[in-house]
């Protein structure tokens, strides 16, 4: 299932096209196997349900408007879709709660319980929420409270010690992350880097990538063996503190440009099987998939009036850039694949597998699906 056709996207959409589920998602029937909860509030979590796999999304937005946080859900959804006729077989639900981390101030419970997978999402703003004025350079007028982060560090710490958990995360988290593990801290882009980050721009696989299980098998798939494209749109560099990691986190991609400074992909814990990141963050957006459906609703959000024309503007501009002499959109794929879509997958169908055994049910799902050769 390594192929970037089998993850990116569920059955119906390979099949028939992106958007053909658009209007009418079988997952999203009201007996189909697929739920979204938004918690903006502590009293607004749902009971946990045996027969519900649930993923928790961190959603580090603060309110603003986004086209990453709608396409991790997706991602939950392409997962249910796919699994469908299994969940139904079973009875089960795979449900997506999006947990409001920095505005609501909600963390999500520990591992152990209801929750073995965690997504984290972008956001704006400073990776510091203590350095969130709202006026300081580089907080883009966000004003926050920062007394979620100590929660947050804590359930990091809470899945990094349970072999069962996963985490994976985009941008905003992964600086968090950077954080929480004291491996790097937040620069702004100076204009001696060009600013903000932004558009299709290219990262470089490290050494330790190449040698790595899962990796190594992206980088054959890469024109040169090294250049991943990817999907920017950042403000703040990720600097490593030390030339070497702590023991069990890998550096596995840098910035193309700029020096090559930035640290924009890490594995923090690997699983127990050896292959799979189990804690794994990205400075880039793969979970910005499909362009034609993301201009789709980039057009509807500006009319709709819930963005302003040039954060409209800002980001069709990314989407329709096109290079000669490449297939722009399968070089997307891949990274998403790899460096998200494949990983997320991997661990749900683990859930569900476990949720499975733990009621004493037979099930065809398994995780070794996504990795065989």
């Amino acid at each position: 299932m390594t192929d970037s056709n089998d993850v990116v996207g569920c059955r119906l959409e390979r099949l028939h096209g992106a958007g053909v589920c658009d209007a009418d998602c079988p997952a999203r029937e009201p007996r189909g196997p697929f739920r979204y909860v938004r918690i903006e509030r502590a009293d607004a979590i749902p009971p946990a349900d045996p027969h519900a796999v649930d993923v928790a999304i961190l959603d580090m937005n603060h309110g603003w408007p986004n086209i990453g946080h709608d396409s991790l859900v997706h991602g939950v959804l392409e997962i249910a879709c796919d699994l469908k006729p299994e969940l139904d077989r079973l009875g089960f639900l795979v449900r997506a709660l999006s947990y409001d981390v920095r505005r609501g101030g909600v963390v999500p419970d520990p591992p152990g319980g209801r929750f073995s997978v965690y997504v984290g999402t972008g956001g704006p703003g400073h990776i510091d929420p203590s350095r969130n004025d709202g006026v300081s350079e580089g907080t883009q007028g966000i004003v926050e409270d920062p007394s979620w982060e100590k929660r947050a560090f804590a359930l990091f710490d809470a899945i990094r010690d349970d072999s069962q958990a996963a985490l994976l995360a985009v941008c905003h988290t992964f600086g968090v992350m950077c954080r929480w593990s004291g491996i790097a801290h937040p620069a702004l882009r100076g204009a001696e880097k060009g600013g903000k980050s932004t558009g299709l721009l290219e990262n470089v696989l490290t050494d330790d990538a190449l040698a790595h299980p899962w990796f190594d098998r992206f980088s054959k798939r890469l024109p040169d063996g090294r250049r991943l494209r990817i999907i920017d749109n950042r403000l703040y560099d990720l600097i490593p503190e030390r030339a070497k990691l702590p023991a069990g986190m890998t550096a596995l991609g840098f910035e193309a440009g700029g020096g090559g400074a930035a640290l924009t992909m890490v594995e923090f814990a690997r699983d127990a099987a050896g292959t799979m990141p189990r804690i794994f963050g990205v400075n880039h957006h793969p979970e910005v998939v499909d362009r034609p459906r993301q201009l789709g609703i980039l057009r509807q959000k500006f009319r709709q009036g819930e963005v302003t024309q040039q954060w409209y503007e800002e980001r069709a501009e990314i989407l329709m850039r096109t290079f000669p002499g490449e297939d722009i959109d399968e070089r997307l794929h891949l990274t998403s694949a790899y460096t998200l879509l494949a990983p997320l997958r991997f661990h749900v169908y683990r859930q569900v597998r476990r949720r499975a055994e733990a009621l004493g049910l037979q099930t065809s799902v398994h995780e070794n699906e996504v990795i065989r050769p």
